[in-house]
């Protein structure tokens, strides 16, 4: 049995982090069994959810986690595919774990409407986060100093929308018709894409980011596919966060 710490499930979602979400979607792809736990971050190998504990073991980081996976139980989900599928997918998780992730974060602590619908989540998790109390509001200047450094906090609501749509739309543009990413079978990539389109879908803030993203007929569909396969007896417990 896996034990997976990660943050708060919120908004009708497996997990409020496209991280966390990620590697629960793969647990349930290749069908490993395991629990879930709050993650402390004081106790986390990297400083970051989610981590696990596997054999005893506390290990971070869900790509790392993934390919310790992959060499410990064998690759079922992407041993058949060719090396530039494995390209394609590599760039396609790159942009969104490297880019899109950003703009989510922007959408959640730095646009005003997303902050007041964000507060909620913050305020379970911080004690965990931070191993204390500590204020919302320094709790938010850190992150927005965090996004001015990363550069995404350099631009304005605009920018980031128009920035964002576009990785929607390169997605979008190679998801095509195909049943799942890279073709008719699901692989470890999809549960990347999966878990950050619902990341941005399920925000209960209607921005332009979002509507982009529902306007993308084929990607809806994807989402609906994915998860009447891995999730369909999933609920969220009656005390989750709103």
């Amino acid at each position: 049995m896996i034990t997976l710490y990660q943050t708060p499930m919120a908004w009708g979602t497996p997990n409020l982090s496209p991280f966390c979400f990620k590697l629960e979607a793969y647990f349930r792809m290749v069908g490993l069994p395991y629990q879930v736990k709050m993650a402390e971050l004081l106790k986390a190998p990297k400083g970051k959810a989610p981590y696990v504990e596997i054999d005893g073991q506390l290990m971070g980081d869900s790509q790392f986690i993934i390919e310790y996976l992959k060499r410990k139980h064998g690759d079922t989900l992407d041993a058949h595919l060719t090396p530039e599928q494995m390209a394609v997918g590599h760039t396609i998780r790159r942009m969104l774990e490297e880019c899109t992730y950003w703009y989510i974060v922007y959408m959640r602590w730095v646009d005003e409407a997303g902050w007041r619908a964000y507060i909620p989540i913050v305020e379970t998790m911080v004690p965990r986060v931070t191993g204390g109390p500590v204020p919302l509001t320094a709790l938010r200047q850190k992150m927005l100093g965090i996004l001015h450094d990363q550069g995404t906090g350099r631009h304005n609501m605009e920018e980031v929308q128009a920035l964002a749509k576009q990785d929607i739309s390169a997605l979008a543009t190679i998801m095509g018709n195909k049943t799942f990413l890279l073709g008719e079978s699901p692989t470890s990539f999809d549960a990347v894409v999966y878990s950050f389109l619902v990341s941005i879908i399920a925000n209960p803030v209607d921005t332009e980011f979002k509507q982009y993203t529902l306007s993308q007929e084929n990607l809806v569909r994807y989402c609906t596919r994915f998860k009447a396969r891995f999730f369909a007896n999933w609920k969220p417990p009656e005390n989750q966060a709103a």
